[in-house]
């Protein structure tokens, strides 16, 4: 990256290829700014390509507000085999008899795609990066132990069937077949999409696992909007008043309110509950007369505290 700042702050969106992981991501991205103050807001996969949103000096501190953001999935599931890693970066566990993903008609998956849409009960994949007591399960689960996650509560908020195709392939016992079933996922964060391929193999009673997967989406940000990791330019830095107002209701300060929020002080902002919706209670993006993001803020009754500040040289 070129002519960068290195103290210069923002919000940095990268399409991760396939075959590295998410911190190899950020660690070219540390070489490409110049600054190790780089983060990212959710992992991607090996496997996975597509949207990575990283955080650069104290715009990390946005971070947080971006982590539980929805998200969008294209995917592709193939149906007939399961693996251990409920991906096709793991060993086969279980292949269905060819007469079972014969009997496979569309509408069963549709009917079993729709139960799997909602507000659902879902048990993360074993080689998740969930911690269990203190070690994460995917390092349990390579040692050789059975790891068993609870489930969580996550909502598919939509999952649609795009494309249904029949693939063959040639082996030991000679040619077999599955179906590979492309899916666009909107989700809450949290949400496997590689469980989602388990449990719909598993209601089809033939096994299931993912083959694909791209990330297009998180929150408002969308992949097409994305650099490519080996060319970063500087123009792609997003600033961190143009992010926060994307996310969050904005109030514009006065001169003075700007300097008190700067020193941690609580701000008379009577107007300000009148501009926020009623019944909202998230942060507020608090904007200085020249632009800039001087904080996030948090109404009380009249007044507003910081809940986050930004450093004055972050540019805007």
């Amino acid at each position: 990256m070129t002519g960068f700042d290195s103290s210069r702050s923002g919000i940095l969106l990268v399409d991760k290829p396939q075959g590295i992981t998410s911190h190899d991501v950020v660690s070219r991205t540390r070489r490409a700014v110049g600054t190790r103050k780089v983060g990212h807001a959710g992992t991607l996969d090996p496997m996975a390509t597509g949207l990575l949103v990283l955080g650069v000096n104290s715009s990390t501190r946005l971070l947080t507000y971006l982590v539980g953001l929805d998200k969008e999935y294209l995917a592709t599931i193939r149906l007939g085999a399961a693996t251990d890693t409920d991906d096709a970066e793991g060993q086969v566990t279980e292949v269905a008899p060819p007469e079972a993903v014969d009997a496979l008609i569309p509408e069963d998956v549709e009917l079993a795609v729709g139960q799997l849409t909602g507000v659902i009960q879902q048990v993360p994949s074993s080689v998740s990066a969930i911690k269990v007591n203190g070690k994460r399960a995917y390092a349990r689960a390579r040692e050789g132990e059975v790891v068993e996650l609870a489930p969580r509560t996550v909502t598919v908020s939509e999952f649609e069937i795009v494309g249904i195709a029949v693939t063959a392939e040639h082996g030991v016992n000679g040619p077999r077949e599955y179906w590979d079933v492309d899916v666009r996922v909107r989700c809450s964060s949290g949400t496997y999409i590689r469980a989602l391929a388990r449990d719909l193999g598993r209601s089809l009673g033939v096994g299931g696992h993912l083959t694909m997967l791209r990330r297009t989406r998180v929150g408002p940000f969308d992949v097409n909007s994305a650099s490519q990791l080996e060319d970063l330019q500087v123009s792609a830095l997003l600033s961190p008043a143009s992010v926060a107002t994307a996310l969050f209701p904005s109030y514009a300060l006065d001169g003075q309110q700007t300097t008190d929020l700067e020193h941690g002080k609580r701000i008379e902002a009577p107007q300000l509950a009148v501009g926020v919706q009623e019944g909202y209670s998230g942060p507020v993006a608090a904007v200085a007369p020249d632009g800039r993001l001087v904080g996030l803020i948090e109404p009380i009754g009249h007044q507003a505290r910081v809940l986050v500040n930004f450093p004055v040289d972050q540019g805007h």
